[in-house]
């Protein structure tokens, strides 16, 4: 009797254990489809450096000497890093909670590639709350600007000045959340754009999953 009463536990604890794992990955694919749910917006660029140098002043011909040896060298060195952090904002809208495990992201000024990479942090968005994202970007622009030398990099740099004009910034994020040994990402990369300048609005568009 004993035996059969300690075989009826075991067998209730591994069903309960079923269960409870069975329940866990559930959450998880909830939490993946919330975040494919989710509202995305590019809330700021900022600390945007090309060499070192603030590419305001680049743009606004404010650069000194030291600045211009700096350009200089980078360029006769075929080494030219940009630097720039971006915050995004993800809403979830959901009455459940949104996990992201990492965020594969691409970035874009007026239609041209800058960088990729992916975050690595993990987060949890509450329901009916908003979390942000920081992202910092450091890549090696010189493929872009080694055609037109100064030039190019003084129009680079203009899509971040403050004279009234504004430019296009654009961001391409693919969410996704680690259940198991699995990676699980959204369908298809969101895009994200806002236009940055003095005219330009506080706000961001989140266009379209392609």
């Amino acid at each position: 009797m004993k035996k059969i009463i300690f075989a009826s536990l075991f067998s209730l604890c591994v069903f309960l254990s079923s269960c409870s794992v069975l329940s866990g990955v559930a959450e998880q694919l909830k939490g993946i489809a919330n975040l494919a749910n989710c509202e995305y917006s590019l809330n700021n660029v900022s600390n945007v450096s090309v060499a070192g140098v603030d590419v305001k002043k680049v743009a606004g011909g404010q650069i000194g000497v030291t600045d211009v040896a700096k350009l200089a060298a980078s360029i006769l060195n075929k080494q030219i890093p940009l630097a720039m952090d971006f915050n995004v904002g993800i809403k979830n809208p959901t009455e459940t909670k949104a996990m992201l495990s990492m965020m594969d992201w691409i970035v874009n000024v007026q239609n041209t590639q800058l960088a990729q990479g992916s975050t690595t942090k993990s987060y949890t968005i509450n329901a009916k709350r908003t979390s942000t994202v920081p992202l910092s970007v450091a890549t090696d622009m010189y493929r872009i600007f080694s055609k037109d030398g100064i030039e190019s990099l003084k129009g680079f740099a203009s899509s971040f000045k403050s004279d009234g004009t504004s430019s296009k910034v654009g961001i391409k994020v693919r969410p996704s959340l680690n259940v198991g040994n699995q990676v699980l990402k959204t369908p298809n990369y969101i895009t994200i754009e806002k236009n940055i300048g003095k005219k330009a609005s506080n706000t961001s568009v989140q266009t379209k999953k392609s």
